[in-house]
């Protein structure tokens, strides 16, 4: 004996191909690309911006030391030295004045360590020069500035050439090293460093967070899925929020209770099918055994036993017939349609059916009306007007009678089949378009009915776009009601291109 069925587990996601991952990872990315923004931006506007200042003031202390020197016919290292003390140095590390060959006449830094009045003797003259492409740029007649940061420490340099009446008598080098600002610089980028740290480790937070109650509504909805592909039906997703995850809760939620009514329906049309042909084959099982138990059994009995078994086999082949009807029209798409008169077709319905009633007592009154075009297939009106007919007659009384009319109302054709006999009780009205269901059992079984006639004839009118009703005739009786869209002549193109 087989154990309990057991079931299977949802396939594994891997953890870098989850969706709660990647959400995660796309906020990660976006807050990196931010902090990068942060980390960068930020220093290098600074640092533009110093460089820009201290361009601007060292040129300008350049200005005003070359003004104060070009009032000098020529350049010499006692003049130069006597006009460069007046000056204030400005907090400038060092500050040269060459010639124009570039030999140095004034150097500050030398010339704060030497010590005027200690000095007995002159020094021998030493000749030095500057070697620099900021002293060359200048005695070519440019102003030139260069700055650089490293080691937490601008240092720039700023060189202008002295002229005086037009000629380069020589040229002026300053240097700056400002570790002040560069502190300050260094500093902001600290505290940059810190709020990225601290940002970073929000984000990571958050993006898990954010993430996670995300994927976890996508996760609940996955769940669900697979519970009800496992057939559990009567499973609902409770609808959080207003969003589109709420949205496809709702659809899911729709779609389950579609589901959960077509398998009841499944279930009852299977049910009520085994019961349909079960009983046509219980009667034939109990015939069949009691012919070969009985040894004694009379030729008329057997007879009679044979006749009830092909009664009961004909019973089953409409049964069978009627099933397979059903299934072709679940599943396969209309055929090809034409325009037809439903009052033909009525009539031609009508005729077949006269035996019928002539035989059951019953009278068969028409009234058909011209021009009932509709769009659709000769058979498939046929079938329809001959079980409303055929259903009149049976559940008739003898003497009563059966009314078929046709005609337009607007723009539709009407079908309405009308009789005098047992009628149906306003209870039962929505229910005997439904597989299998019948008012009177016992007459339908005897009627020869399946319980699918109305079925058929419901699924085959909205085939074709139609609609069928049912309700008590006054003052006995039933009528139903067929409607079809009116078919209506497109007129043909060649005949308006000619026109």
């Amino acid at each position: 004996m087989a154990g309990p069925q057991q079931k299977k587990p949802g396939k594994t996601v891997p953890f870098f191909a989850s969706l709660q991952v990647k959400y995660a990872m796309s906020y990660l990315v976006i807050f990196a690309v931010v902090l990068v923004l942060l980390n960068t931006y930020p220093v290098i506007a600074s640092q533009d911006l110093l460089f820009t200042s201290k361009r601007d003031s060292l040129k300008s202390q350049t200005a005003v030391m070359a003004s104060a020197l070009m009032e000098l016919e020529s350049l010499s290292a006692d003049q130069v030295a006597r006009v460069m003390n007046m000056l204030d140095n400005m907090g400038l590390s060092r500050i040269l004045v060459t010639d124009p060959a570039g030999l140095i006449l004034y150097d500050s830094l030398e010339a704060g360590e030497k010590d005027q009045e200690n000095q007995e003797e002159p020094e021998e003259p030493h000749y030095r020069y500057a070697l620099y492409q900021e002293v060359v740029g200048a005695l070519r007649g440019k102003d030139v500035f260069y700055s650089r940061y490293e080691n937490d420490v601008f240092t720039s340099t700023a060189a202008s050439p002295i002229v005086y009446r037009g000629m380069i008598i020589g040229s002026i080098y300053i240097l700056e090293v400002d570790a002040a600002q560069g502190q300050l610089l260094s500093s902001l980028q600290q505290n940059l460093r810190t709020i990225s740290l601290v940002i970073a480790a929000a984000t990571l937070v958050m993006s898990t967070f954010f993430s996670k109650m995300l994927t976890a509504r996508i996760a609940a909805l996955l769940r669900a899925i697979r519970i009800v592909g496992e057939g559990e039906y009567g499973h609902r997703l409770q609808i959080e929020g207003r969003d589109e995850m709420a949205q496809m809760a709702e659809e899911f939620n729709q779609l389950t209770d579609r589901l959960q009514t077509t398998e009841e329906v499944r279930r009852r049309f299977v049910s009520d099918a085994s019961h349909e042909l079960k009983t046509p084959l219980a009667s034939i099982r109990l015939l069949a055994d009691s012919i070969l138990q009985n040894d004694q059994i009379d030729r008329d009995t057997a007879r009679e036993f044979v006749s009830d078994i092909g009664a009961e086999a004909d019973r089953l082949t409409r049964i069978t017939e009627h099933l397979l009807a059903l299934t072709r029209l679940d599943s396969l798409p209309a055929g090809q349609t034409e325009p037809v008169d439903l009052s033909q077709v009525a009539d031609r319905a009508v005729s077949m059916l006269l035996p019928v009633a002539d035989a059951a007592g019953v009278t068969i009154e028409k009234d058909l009306k011209a021009d009932c075009v509709v769009r659709s297939t000769g058979d498939d009106l046929y079938q329809i007007c001959f079980n409303l007919i055929e259903n009149a007659v049976k559940y008739n009384f003898p003497g009563g009678k059966v009314f078929v009319s046709v005609y337009r109302d607007t723009d539709q054709v009407l079908l309405e089949v009308g009789d005098t006999g047992v009628g149906i009780p306003e209870e039962d009205l929505p229910k005997i378009f439904n597989r299998f269901y019948r008012v009177d059992k016992a007459r339908s079984r005897a009627a020869g009915g399946t319980g699918l006639g109305l079925s058929i004839a419901r699924d085959t009118v909205r085939r074709h776009g139609g609609w069928i009703t049912a309700r008590p005739r006054h003052p006995e009786g039933t009528l139903f009601t067929v409607g079809f869209p009116q078919y209506t002549a497109q007129p043909d193109r060649d005949e308006e291109g000619e026109g």
